[in-house]
């Protein structure tokens, strides 16, 4: 061995070596950004009231976190954009018309039971903004059904009370749901553009694909538990979601529906909670469709993304443990 290899001082790391110039601040700060047009749109749609729902979300959940760290004596990350970002999707899955007490109660739940009693970012095992929401949906049904017009919010006039298209078609049909707004091609339109009665998050199905399109751009998410929960719910649908039998129902309809665009795109993408094997991403995305499918068309609720995505929370890790490759050169142990 030479004396210049001798002199020469190695440093050993842990891994990753390789390293990105991409940090968890920039990743959640840009999918924040992503959600900008959605949120936008809720805004044009319901006025100030989705500012103010979305606003005590996004404070509650960063305050909450803030205070958490402090008084734990634990680093405090409350400015990565983390804890917005709960906010900010809880938001989106709440009504307009809520008591200021439901985001502030809804943001709680999700920073400090379900994600910092954990241990933090990276610990959690549920989706956070859908455990809040789940909470919420439990403790104060009624509160969390009521449903109202999006234009007459934004206008000034009094709010007209009505059913969700899930709401319609579950209870009385896709005929009465297609006269509600005039014909099919009014209906697909009302649910692309997103002049339609639902949460914050379902006023705009193209804001949101805008908003995912910026996330595949930057390589944030994949194909894999998108379009595999989004052909799930198609093929579901168009077999089994029409009154006249097999292969009539409108797939369509449930694609843009709901919190469809905002699951499929946001919430089961989520790093933490999903599986991290490409294999595995496409089963979990199967099964996310396959449970809401099974809701919408017979369960007691109309809507069923988020029991999905937090039922399929469950078992990311049995899949990841059962999907992953074999290590190259391995010998497998004989039975004794």
């Amino acid at each position: 061995m030479s004396t210049d290899v001798k002199n020469q001082q190695f440093i050993v790391s842990v891994s990753p070596h390789v390293r990105d110039e991409e940090s968890i601040a920039r990743i959640m700060w840009t999918v924040n950004f992503s959600l900008l047009p959605a949120f936008i749109m809720a805004v044009y749609y319901f006025g100030p009231k989705a500012v103010y729902v979305t606003g005590l979300c996004i404070l509650t959940a960063v305050l909450s976190e803030r205070i958490f760290q402090k008084g734990m004596n634990k680093k405090v990350t409350s400015t990565d954009g983390s804890a917005f970002l709960t906010g900010l999707l809880l938001g989106m899955n709440l009504p307009p018309n809520v008591p200021f007490y439901i985001p502030i109660v809804g943001s709680f739940v999700a920073i400090i039971i379900t994600k910092m009693l954990f241990g933090g970012l990276g610990y959690n095992i549920f989706n956070p903004a859908l455990i809040g929401r789940a909470f919420l949906l439990l403790t104060w049904p009624k509160l969390m059904t009521k449903w109202h017009e999006p234009t007459a919010q934004f206008l000034g006039l009094d709010a007209k009370t009505t059913a969700t298209p899930l709401g319609i078609l579950k209870e009385e049909g896709l005929t009465k749901l297609i006269e509600h707004f005039g014909d099919k091609a009014s209906l697909y339109k009302s649910l692309l553009f997103g002049s339609t009665a639902g949460s914050l998050g379902e006023t705009s199905a193209i804001a949101l694909l805008i908003g995912a399109a910026i996330l595949f751009y930057k390589k944030y998410i994949t194909w894999h538990i998108p379009f595999s929960f989004l052909a799930t719910v198609a093929l579901t649908a168009w077999i089994f979601g029409g009154k006249g039998g097999l292969f009539t129902g409108d797939p369509v309809i449930h694609l843009l529906s709901g919190g469809m665009m905002l699951g499929a795109f946001f919430m089961a993408t989520d790093y933490v909670t999903c599986p991290t094997i490409r294999k595995g991403q496409i089963i979990f995305g199967i099964g996310c469709g396959a449970i809401t499918m099974l809701i919408r068309l017979k369960g007691g609720f109309p809507e069923g993304v988020m029991f999905a995505i937090l039922l399929m929370n469950c078992f990311a890790p049995l899949i990841d443990r059962n999907v992953k490759p074999k290590q190259f050169g391995a010998v497998k142990e004989k039975k004794k």
